[in-house]
C-alpha cells in the first residue's frame, strides 16, 4: 500500500475500522463496495432523499433530492432528475465504500450516526459521495449495502500517484484561423468538448486564443467574478444552472440562489436543497465564454485554477428551442463591461 491523498486516507482508516484518534474525532467503517458502479448507481433510486456531493479541488457541490431517470450501463451515464442531475463517467471510478462513522455525543447526549457512499478514482481523489438523511429509507440503504458488498474486505487499499497534467502544445503550432472557423461554426454546447480534442487544446488555451467576440478574461477582480455573478443574480431571483465536476462525474443545479455568504476564502451559497463551497483564493482566471448553437449563443462564466483545470461553470437557465435568457446575457456581459454582449438574440419574453 502507497501513501494516498487525504480523502482517501480517512476512507483506509475507515476500512481498517480504525477508532478515534482523538475523542472529538469520529469512529469510522467502511464496506468495500464491488466495482460494479453503474449498477450501484441505479440502485440509488430506492433509498429516497439524500445528499449528492461532487468536488474538485476548489469546489464542492451538494443537492438534495432522489436520484431519478438513471441511464447508462457503460462508460457514461446520466442521472436526470429533477433535484440530482448528474453526468458519469465511470471510467474514472476505481473504489467505492459504504461509510459508518459515529460521532460523539452532542448537547443531547446522543451520539449522531451518519452513512454515506463513497466514490474515488485510482489516486484516492474523491468522485463522488452520496450521504444519508433522516428522511433516507434505511432499509433500502442496507439492502443496497449487503448487495453490492464485495466479497473482499481484506483491509489495506493502492492508490496511484496522480500523473501529471501534460503541458499545452506550443499556440505556434495551433491553426488559430482553422479553431476559430471551427468554434463560429458550432451549434451545440456539447460539441465544444471535441473542438478542443480536434484541435489538441487545454481549454484555458482555447479560451485565449479564441475570437474576442466569443470569449473575453473578467479582469481585473478574477477571483471576485462568481461572487459578483451570484450576487447579482441571487438579488433578482434570476435562475441559473451550476456545473462542478472532476473526471469522474459533473453535477449541475438547476434554478435560482438566494442566499450567498462568504466565509474566510471560501465563497457559499446557503439554499435549502443546494450547497456551493467554491475557494476564491483558487480562482486562477475567470473567462465570459459564448458558444454558438441551434438557438443562439450561450453565455457561461467559466473558471480555472492555477493549473488550467475546471473549477466552476455557471450557465443561465435554459430550455431546449429558446435562446437564452436577456436577464442572464445583461449580467454576465456587465463582467466584462460589454454591453454589446447582452444585446445579440437573448429571449426577453423567457
Amino acid at each position: 500500500m502507497i501513501d494516498a491523498p487525504e480523502a482517501l486516507r480517512e476512507t483506509i482508516a475507515a476500512h481498517l475500522a480504525m477508532p478515534a484518534a482523538r475523542p472529538d474525532e469520529p469512529c469510522l467503517q467502511a464496506t468495500r463496495l464491488q466495482p460494479r458502479w453503474p449498477r450501484i448507481v441505479a440502485a440509488l433510486p430506492a433509498l429516497g432523499r439524500v445528499m449528492a456531493l461532487t468536488r474538485n479541488a476548489g469546489c464542492v457541490h451538494e443537492k438534495i433530492g432522489c436520484y431519478e431517470r438513471v441511464e447508462g450501463e457503460a462508460a457514461v451515464g446520466l442521472v436526470l432528475g429533477t433535484d440530482i442531475d448528474l453526468r458519469v463517467f465511470y471510467r474514472a471510478w476505481a473504489h467505492g465504500f459504504a461509510v459508518h462513522e459515529v460521532h460523539a455525543a452532542g448537547a443531547d447526549g446522543v451520539p449522531r450516526v451518519q452513512h454515506s457512499l463513497q466514490f474515488f478514482d485510482a489516486t484516492g481523489t474523491a468522485v463522488h459521495k452520496v450521504f444519508a438523511r433522516p428522511d433516507t429509507d434505511a432499509a433500502a440503504w442496507q439492502a443496497l449495502v449487503a448487495r453490492f458488498a464485495d466479497t473482499d474486505q481484506r483491509p489495506g487499499l493502492s492508490a496511484r500517484p496522480a500523473a501529471p497534467r501534460p503541458p499545452d502544445r506550443p499556440d505556434a503550432e495551433v491553426d488559430v484561423a482553422a479553431f476559430r472557423a471551427d468554434w463560429a461554426a458550432l451549434r451545440d454546447t456539447h460539441a465544444f468538448f471535441g473542438l478542443l480534442e480536434r484541435h489538441r487544446l487545454g481549454r484555458v488555451q482555447a479560451l485565449r486564443l479564441a475570437d474576442p467576440r466569443f470569449a473575453r478574461p473578467v479582469e481585473p477582480g478574477v477571483a471576485g467574478a462568481a461572487r459578483e455573478l451570484l450576487q447579482a443574480v441571487a438579488g433578482s431571483a434570476l435562475p441559473i444552472m451550476v456545473f462542478v465536476g472532476n473526471p469522474g462525474m459533473i453535477q449541475i443545479h438547476t434554478g435560482p440562489v438566494r442566499r450567498v455568504q462568504v466565509s474566510g476564502p471560501w465563497l457559499n451559497v446557503l439554499d435549502p436543497g443546494f450547497n456551493l463551497h467554491l475557494r476564491e483564493d483558487l480562482v486562477a482566471s475567470a473567462w465570459l465564454v459564448r458558444k454558438p448553437t441551434v438557438d443562439g449563443l450561450v453565455t457561461s462564466l467559466e473558471l480555472f485554477d492555477a493549473e488550467g483545470e475546471t473549477l466552476a461553470m455557471l450557465f443561465g437557465e435554459r430550455k431546449p428551442g429558446r435562446p437564452e435568457l436577456a436577464a442572464w446575457r445583461a449580467t454576465t456581459a456587465r463582467l466584462v463591461g460589454a454591453p454589446d454582449w447582452a444585446e445579440e438574440g437573448a429571449c426577453t419574453a423567457c
